[in-house]
């Protein structure tokens, strides 16, 4: 395998609240930039506190992060059940901050949302996973792609770009910072100059989804790896829905981030086609490749993760899916 630069890890101190209180009136200034007609509520939405509005753009993310509110309606999400318990209504909140077009609101400024926002990164599985997270705050720019962070004692690791926001990143640095920020596609790379230069991390992309905008990353990944990044990462390349996607490996605790390569859904795992920048079967062929390495966890950009009991159930699932898709192609042949 080929050996990754290591780069310094410095880290920013934190600011006042006073710069979370700002960051949230200007995400509601956001809210607010789009048409008037755009952010009525949707007439699909129970009638209660929580609604959401026409300019969603039916990413999901609310939808697994707050199941017991949220739902689908006409290709839209909506809230078809008032939170009631405390936990659903901050399950509620956590959705509202991370609604990557402010599409979720609340009739009245709801008055524990600062303390909400102090949640994030919110652990995924503390006793399965441990120190991996959710940062939240999903970018309209990935188009509500999700990003995580890694603790990990030789330096913390971002896959994908939230959405910058100045309290998560003063949250990341009571975490230990960040040491790199690795990027696993063009699509989701959202504000990474951002947090590239507040929390001083390396960014790690590959060469074949480098474009204007990313020129300057610190470490390029070329070939076709795989690639190490300490003992306990590796870097598989994963071409199809892009040329240059990426998946990365935490083997110790059996964590797969994929980016846009394979997702769950309701109804099992899947891939967009509709999405697809380069050429569907090279995707399945690199899903294909998923098989011989072991993980549990699948925690994608988009739609939800999946989580297997082991490698077996893993395998079995990867599998059913690339059957499945073999069968329909056989069916236009």
């Amino acid at each position: 395998m080929e050996a990754l630069a290591v780069a310094k890890a410095m880290v920013l101190s934190g600011t006042g609240g006073i710069r979370i209180v700002r960051e949230e009136r200007r995400r509601r200034t956001v809210m607010m930039a789009h048409t008037k007609q755009s952010r009525e509520r949707r007439s699909q939405n129970a009638q209660g506190e929580f609604f959401v509005d026409h300019a969603c753009i039916d990413c999901d993310t609310c939808r697994w992060m707050a199941p017991e509110v949220f739902t689908r309606k006409d290709g839209q999400s909506a809230v078809f059940k008032q939170p009631t318990s405390e936990e659903e209504r901050i399950k509620a909140l956590q959705a509202l901050l991370c609604c990557p077009t402010s599409s979720i609101h609340t009739e009245k400024p709801p008055r524990d949302i600062l303390e909400v926002h102090k949640m994030f990164p919110r652990p995924i599985n503390e006793q399965r996973i441990p120190g991996v997270y959710h940062c939240g705050y999903h970018a309209e720019n990935s188009y509500g792609g999700t990003s995580y962070l890694i603790v990990h004692p030789e330096g913390n690791i971002i896959v994908d770009s939230p959405r910058y926001f100045e309290g998560l990143a003063q949250n990341i640095e009571m975490l230990g910072g960040a040491r790199y920020m690795f990027l696993t596609h063009v699509d989701d790379i959202g504000d990474h100059q951002q947090w590239s230069e507040r929390l001083r991390c390396d960014r790690i992309f590959h060469t074949k989804d480098i474009e204007a905008s990313t020129a300057d990353v610190e470490i390029k990944l070329d070939g076709g790896g795989p690639w190490s990044l300490g003992n306990d990462f590796e870097l598989i390349h994963v071409p199809g829905h892009t040329e240059g996607s990426v998946c990365l490996l935490y083997k110790p605790l059996k964590v797969l981030f994929v980016g846009d390569h394979i997702y769950r859904t309701e109804s099992g795992l899947d891939i967009s086609e509709m999405y697809n920048q380069v050429s569907v079967p090279l995707q399945l062929e690199s899903i294909r490749k998923l098989l011989s390495l072991d993980f549990e966890w699948i925690l994608p950009g988009h739609a939800r993760m999946a989580e297997y009991k082991d490698m077996h159930e893993k395998d079995a699932a990867l599998e059913a899916f690339l059957a499945e898709r073999e069968q329909a192609s056989s069916a236009f042949v």
